[in-house]
């Protein structure tokens, strides 16, 4: 028997291939780009293209599952990966070891069968008290989900199954969390490839993007928060194209957020009475690279996680729109 197993190992034919599923969701990984950069408390110190390919090449060997692929831009890459969490870790290990980077929208990998264009699947299973049954078939039904299987246990449990593109399952998981209270498990593996399903919507809501640069007021920002929610805080330094909240209407808004009182020599009994302005909200890297749109990228730095636009002009941002509203 132990003749047999070790004549096995030495003919390399006998011993079958291990296979590695492929990669899914990518995004563009490339030097920081903004006007922050290599500015902080503790700033940078590997900001150069050269030094975050090295990284990403480091990254090739151990870790099987990531494909790293050149673009039009030299300092930038792409970089495709089995899911968003997966990739997202790896910006998280860069930004502790120091690197600046500039981060895409995560998108997904297709491919062409006879002339059509298919999008991977993956096989979803979900175990969750039977009270969120129809919260999570809902928030599934708008990503393209198929449910294949349901089982209660009868214990209070349910356990489903379902076929989701990959790309609907971008931003899922804080979702998820949130509709079940933190009680829902979800599983997810892939399955194969299926022609695309067509438009996905994305977050309802539009950005709140700064129209110049400056710090942050607490003036600007309590007339601010009525048209939605904020990201950052005041004093907080920000640029033109940074964007500083969630607007509650669907397009984007550019907005002074650096705007300050005027002071005047009358005093008034009521000129200091500000409303209570409302702690913003803080994103985690996963939560940005959710939050992006096609328009919008994430900045990474050891201190800080910001979104801001790919196109940091205002004036810019204008006329492409106007140029595709013109072709549509």
């Amino acid at each position: 028997m132990i003749g047999e197993t070790l004549a096995d190992v030495e003919n390399p034919k006998a011993l079958p291939l291990i296979t590695v599923d492929e990669p899914a969701i990518s995004m563009t990984i490339g030097t920081n780009s903004s006007p922050l950069a290599g500015r902080g408390p503790t700033k940078g110190t590997k900001v150069t293209a050269r030094l975050v390919k090295d990284r990403l090449d480091a990254e090739l060997v151990g870790n099987v599952s990531i494909n790293v692929l050149p673009t039009e831009r030299p300092d930038t890459w792409e970089v495709q990966g089995r899911g968003e969490l997966a990739l997202a870790i790896l910006v998280e290990q860069m930004r502790r070891e120091g690197y600046e980077l500039t981060v895409g929208k995560p998108q997904v990998v297709t491919r062409e069968v006879d002339g059509k264009i298919h999008e991977p699947v993956e096989r979803l299973t979900i175990d969750a008290p039977e009270e969120y049954l129809g919260t999570i078939t809902q928030l599934l039904a708008v990503r393209k989900g198929r449910m294949e299987q349901m089982t209660n246990h009868g214990t209070g449990w349910v356990r489903m199954e379902f076929l989701v593109p990959a790309r609907g399952l971008i931003g899922f998981r804080t979702e998820f969390l949130t509709d079940t209270r933190g009680t829902g498990i979800a599983h997810h593996v892939f399955e194969g490839y299926e022609p695309w399903a067509g438009e996905i919507r994305s977050r309802a809501s539009g950005s709140l993007v700064a129209d110049r640069s400056g710090a942050a007021t607490a003036y600007a920002m309590t007339n601010l928060q009525e048209r939605g929610t904020m990201f950052v805080e005041p004093t907080t330094e920000v640029y033109e194209g940074m964007i500083v909240g969630e607007n509650s209407r669907e397009d984007d808004m550019d907005v002074n957020i650096t705007k300050e009182k005027k002071q005047t020599n009358v005093r008034s009994s009521t000129s200091d009475n500000f409303e209570k302005l409302i702690p913003p909200k803080k994103l985690s890297l996963e939560q940005c690279l959710e939050f992006c749109r096609e328009d919008e990228c994430v900045e990474v730095t050891p201190d800080n996680v910001r979104i801001r636009k790919v196109v940091l002009d205002q004036n810019e941002r204008s006329r492409t729109a106007a140029r595709a509203r013109r072709q549509g």
